[in-house]
């Protein structure tokens, strides 16, 4: 009989593409399940008791289908890079490589065939004793247009203190290329149908001023006296309400995580209703608020409400270095030189 304090299990999902998905799952003292599906790596669930059942901290789909037939990227892991390269053009050791194309002229988040579209090999693999989940995924540079290959490995932790640490390994196998992975994890903390009535505080004191494709200028904003200033915990509902003036009527937007910040907690939201939180940590410079502005009843969340998509139902908390970083030299740094490993982290904590 297993001694671990972290029980898992892996269960036949679904099929998509002719390819069978798996569920892993991970489920620590407190009764809290964390799951994970192999399309995109995808966290598919963050499962906490309550008085009534359970609740779902984090929008799913119910068949891996769904996942794919909508802009939105619902919780799934993203790469190589998060974020916006403008006109898909990616500069790098003095020349400019012509990625693939999925936003007009704009490669987001990982181009066409990034890593959420790819199904991951996983598998429950013991790490201290303790089970963790386990993605791998070699992404080819004939496969998303990226110089070289990569050779990735996704992680899964889940604690007794009810944190969820994700990491991300990747070895650059032949030549130097670029490696700003996240998670486009959508949150919704409370009963509701959407995140209105939460509050957020970000430990940034600036955001990246937007071209008219949402694309960075380079220029930093100061939050202060603006609708992006979540410095101190703020209702996300005013914050929207103030946004109503702005073609996206809600936050689309990066802010630039305080030096201080960076590898301690970066954000944290909360549903006052509740009093559920989660807290993020990251080791990166950047964090993508948005604020699910556009979605639509064709967007089906069944868990939530009956397969209808409405505005605001989650917010997505993208945990990241600064995008199109090769382009602008005090965003960071996202190059993985060949024959390197990088290594990155993103925690998420709850309290409940």
């Amino acid at each position: 009989m297993s001694t671990n304090s972290i029980k898992a299990s892996s269960t036949f999902f679904d099929r998509f593409n002719n390819q069978d998905i798996v569920k892993f799952s991970l489920t620590n003292q407190n009764n809290v399940t964390v799951s994970a599906i192999s399309l995109g790596a995808t966290l598919y669930e963050f499962s906490i008791p309550t008085n009534t059942g359970r609740t779902n901290l984090v929008l799913n789909y119910p068949n891996s289908g769904d996942y794919l037939a909508n802009p939105f990227y619902v919780s799934m892991g993203i790469g190589r890079t998060g974020g916006r390269i403008k006109d898909g053009q990616l500069p790098l050791n003095g020349q400019t490589y012509q990625l693939q194309t999925n936003e007009g002229t704009t490669t987001l988040h990982g181009g066409p065939n990034g890593f959420n579209t790819q199904v991951w090999d996983g598998e429950i693999v013991e790490e201290d004793g303790e089970p963790t989940i386990q993605f791998h995924h070699t992404q080819l540079g004939s496969e998303d247009g990226f110089p070289g290959d990569l050779d990735v490995t996704i992680i899964y932790r889940l604690t007794n203190d009810n944190t969820l640490k994700l990491t991300f390994e990747a070895t650059a196998l032949n030549q130097d290329t670029v490696f700003n992975p996240t998670y486009h994890t959508y949150f919704n903390l409370g009963d509701n149908d959407t995140i209105l009535k939460h509050n957020l505080q970000i430990n940034a004191e600036q955001h990246l001023e937007f071209d008219d494709k949402k694309l960075p200028t380079g220029n930093f904003l100061a939050v202060e006296n603006t609708p992006f200033d979540f410095r101190q915990t703020t209702s996300l509902g005013n914050a929207i309400q103030d946004m109503q003036s702005t073609s996206e009527k809600g936050f689309d937007d990066i802010f630039k995580i305080n030096d201080d910040a960076i590898s301690n907690t970066i954000a944290t939201l909360q549903d006052p209703e509740t009093n559920r939180s989660v807290s993020i940590n990251s080791d990166r410079n950047g964090l993508v608020v948005f604020t699910a502005n556009s979605f639509t009843k064709e967007d089906m969340n069944f868990s939530r409400t009956n397969g209808i998509g409405i505005p605001y139902e989650g917010v997505a908390l993208e945990a990241q270095n600064l995008p199109d970083a090769t382009r602008f030299n005090n965003f960071g740094n996202i190059i993985i030189k060949a024959g390197e490993t990088k290594v990155h982290e993103i925690d998420y904590h709850v309290e409940f």
